[in-house]
């Protein structure tokens, strides 16, 4: 295995909606995510198939060439159902409002969040700095333009699902 890499700093502010919440934090040491906690000052209720924008209380910065990547909580959404429908969610290097998180109650029951309760993981990464190039044609590849799992499929003679829509049939 390769080394560490090396700290990133993130500063981060404490909002009014923050007093008395703890700084995203890893649950573990070889946790990849923080934790994010809601900073409600009254139970939220999610009945099923609703959503709502939870505040963190906290606002960062970013570093440049970074950005933060806002995902689910495995056990919540196994659980609870508890998503975030656009996970992951990002936060730009130059965002610097609060930190809040997008939250649907994907389950038969309703959810209730509290004040302080983990709702959503936080990852730092580097964002490549790419560049588009326009070109007349792509380099062939083996997987061509199979997608939407079709590197999982086993061979089949029916058509390909593309084909199969074409003509307006749907399985």
């Amino acid at each position: 295995m390769g080394s560490p890499a090396a700290p990133v700093t993130v500063r981060i502010t404490r909002l009014p909606g923050a007093r008395g919440l703890p700084l995203p934090a890893r649950a573990t040491a070889g946790a990849a995510g923080f934790d994010l906690h809601a900073a409600l000052e009254h139970e939220l209720v999610l009945e099923p198939g609703e959503r709502a924008l939870v505040p963190t209380g906290f606002a960062i910065a970013v570093p440049e060439g970074h950005e933060a990547q806002v995902r689910p909580r495995s056990g919540l959404a196994l659980r609870h159902g508890l998503v975030l429908p656009n996970a992951p969610g990002t936060i730009d290097a130059d965002y610097r409002g609060e930190l809040s998180v997008i939250v649907m109650n994907a389950g038969r029951d309703p959810i209730t969040l509290r004040r302080g309760d983990r709702i959503a993981q936080m990852v730092i990464a580097p964002v490549a700095n790419a560049r588009f190039l326009e070109v007349d044609a792509l380099d062939e590849t083996a997987r061509g333009a199979g997608g939407f799992g079709h590197t999982g499929q086993a061979s089949r003679s029916e058509p390909a699902a593309s084909e199969a829509h074409k003509g307006g049939r749907q399985s």
